[in-house]
Order: structure tokens, then C-alpha cells, then sequence
């Protein structure tokens, strides 16, 4: 393995980081600026209002992603795995 293909894979390390987390980060973060703008209408500033609604909504997209993503996490790990048997160069 060269420097050149560890860091190609740890490029995509991140990227496939930021897939399986970016659905539940934001629609989280979509969960709590619509709350916040409604806390600010109503001017409850209660701060526990948020936590419910953002595991309800994280738990859900999870549930509709975790196929999606799961695949992708299985082929990284195929590709690390075929790397293992290779070389060193």
C-alpha cells in the first residue's frame, strides 16, 4: 500500500463517515431550528422542548436509511478487507 492509496482510502473513510451520520445530523438539525423558530413565535423558552422531537425524528430516519446506509458501511469494509491480502509496495 502506498501513502498515495492510504490516503485515498482514508478520503473515503470520511466520506463514508459523513454518509451513514449526515441523514440523522440533519434532520436533527432541520427538527431543532423549526422548533426554536416556533419556541421564539411563542416565546416558551423551554429548553428540554427539543429533545423528543429530535430522537422521534432521528429514530425514524434511521429506520428509512439504515438499508442504505448499511450497504454502503458492508462495501467500505469489503474494500478494507481486499486490502488487507495485498503487499506492501
Amino acid at each position: 500500500m502506498t501513502q498515495g492509496s492510504a490516503l485515498d482510502l482514508l478520503q473515503q473513510a470520511i466520506w463514508v463517515t459523513m454518509i451513514a451520520s449526515g441523514p440523522i445530523v440533519i434532520s436533527a438539525m432541520v427538527v431543532g431550528v423549526i422548533i426554536a423558530v416556533l419556541q421564539a413565535l411563542t416565546q416558551v423558552q423551554e429548553m428540554t422542548l427539543t429533545f423528543i422531537p429530535k430522537m422521534l425524528v432521528g429514530f425514524g430516519v434511521a429506520a428509512l436509511t439504515g438499508s442504505y446506509v448499511g450497504n454502503v458501511l458492508f462495501g467500505f469494509t469489503e474494500q478494507v478487507y481486499a486490502l488487507i491480502g495485498t503487499p506492501i509496495q
